[in-house]
């Protein structure tokens, strides 16, 4: 019987409840919700799995030792004091990164710096010789968590973060994170069971992770690598029986989904990037000014998309949304229309009344999920039928 061990699964703000229902889905035990992180339970191909498998978690840790520290050289000697060679090879590569809420330090970069000095200090004397370090592609990721006075070690099991999943080669000028847009997605309860539209869909990101949902693919089978690769522990058989159950798992998918962009820069590398995903049966991405559309048909419309914020593109923030609610209003009747935006100025152009506003960040920019329900007729004449 495969041990159990600890782990925290990372995520972002507002995905917590998301990551903890995925989590206990795919058979996690002890699941415990945090703030940007949940803990949980499992053994070596649970982690594995986990790795493939969740949509919203950006990272997952294997915690190996907690202890307080009070100064940095009591940092330094209790890490000193560990055994690493559990880890590591003196010949191997290492590199650290830190997090740090604590009034006891104040610069995570120093944090990580002490760490390394005692892994490397501790392999030269008792092995004579030293890792080294290899910020890119180390045989071992450390993470270094300091809350006040709690020090928590552990292996980074991901390595790159899991928003990397693979299929992007080509992207725009304001691209949106893999796990954002799928926990956007998530959010707005899409199941896969009406046609899906991105109308300004960029380089096709929210067009791949809706395909990868209403198919149940996992989403990480694309990476080139994850850091748990390369540990001394690597069972790349347990990896490939995991891998082959999650595909058994996938499922068909009878509905449209579609992307639009103006820009036909845009639309080929939304084009490249489906064909990368190998989703290309399931999206059609179109040259199309949204402002001229309207919906086909009578099927039920869901769209869920990232419009421009007026970060980094120069156009009238006002009008631009203004146009968003016009367009919805008049030609997109049955649709439900949610859009995440960090202009919450430009927010109230709209014209609409959402029925839904849900906080979270984009980045570092606080911003809205905003739902718009766009009723057949008037929504006078849908509450009297």
């Amino acid at each position: 019987m495969a041990e159990n061990f600890n782990m925290v699964a990372k995520t972002l703000f507002g995905f917590e409840e998301l990551l903890e229902k995925e989590l206990t889905q795919l058979g996690a035990m002890y699941v415990k919700k945090g703030v940007r992180n949940v803990s949980f339970s499992g053994d070596k191909g649970f982690m594995y799995k986990c790795n493939l498998a969740l949509r919203t978690a950006v990272k997952i840790l294997k915690p190996i030792h907690a202890f307080n520290v009070n100064s940095e050289q009591d940092l330094y000697n209790k890490i000193y004091a560990m055994d690493w060679s559990k880890y590591l090879k003196p010949t191997g590569t290492l590199a650290i990164d830190a997090t740090i809420h604590s009034d006891l330090f104040s610069h995570s970069l120093y944090i990580a710096q002490k760490t390394k000095d005692a892994i490397v200090d501790k392999f030269r004397d008792t092995d004579g010789q030293r890792p080294n370090v290899d910020l890119k592609f180390p045989d071992l990721k450390i993470n270094v968590h300091i809350d006040r006075r709690r020090c928590t070690i552990s292996l980074d099991s991901s390595g790159d973060s899991l928003h990397k999943r693979g299929y992007k080669t080509a992207t725009n000028i304001a691209p949106i994170n893999e796990v954002l847009a799928a926990g956007l997605i998530m959010l707005s309860g899409w199941d896969g069971q009406t046609n899906f539209m991105d109308p300004m869909c960029g380089s096709g990101t929210m067009l791949i992770e809706a395909a990868m949902i209403a198919c149940n693919i996992p989403p990480n089978l694309m990476r080139k690598e994850f850091a748990f690769e390369r540990w001394q522990d690597w069972d790349v058989e347990l990896f490939e029986k995991i891998e082959e159950s999650l595909l058994g798992k996938t499922r068909d998918f009878h509905h449209k989904i579609i992307g639009y962009d103006k820009a036909p820069s845009a639309v080929n590398k939304a084009k490249e990037n489906v064909e990368n995903a190998q989703l290309e049966d399931f999206i059609d991405v179109k040259h199309e000014d949204f402002f001229k559309t309207q919906k086909g048909g009578d099927e039920k419309l869901h769209m869920v998309f990232n419009p421009p914020y007026g970060e980094r593109l120069n156009i009238d923030m006002e009008e631009f949304y203004a146009n968003i609610g016009d367009t919805l209003k008049q030609n997109y009747p049955g649709t439900d229309a949610w859009f995440i935006t960090s202009n919450l100025d430009a927010l109230k152009h709209v014209g609409l009344r959402p029925s839904r506003k849900i906080q979270l960040y984009n980045a570092k920019l606080e911003s809205r999920l905003v739902k718009y329900v766009m009723y057949e007729g008037s929504k006078k004449g849908k509450y009297m039928k």
